[in-house]
């Protein structure tokens, strides 16, 4: 099993709750291990199996919640 660790640059996110909400949504996606948000920084750090889901899978996640997504 190999783990990659990728950091998303997020724009779009106001409080601590967004930065709870995208892991919630990112939290529960087959293949993401972990994910932690920090809103102050416009980030997400996720931790997932490439094998079982792409990092563009995890942009548009975070995408659908309203966020955009800058970099990753």
């Amino acid at each position: 099993m190999a783990v990659t660790k990728k950091i998303f640059k997020i724009e779009g996110m106001d409080c601590p709750s967004c930065a709870m909400m995208v892991d919630d949504v990112l939290e529960e996606m087959p293949g993401v291990l972990s994910s932690k948000t920090n809103y102050a920084k416009s980030r997400t750090e996720v931790c997932f199996e490439e094998e079982k889901v792409a990092s563009q899978d995890i942009a548009s996640s975070i995408e659908q919640g309203g966020f955009t997504v800058t970099s990753s």
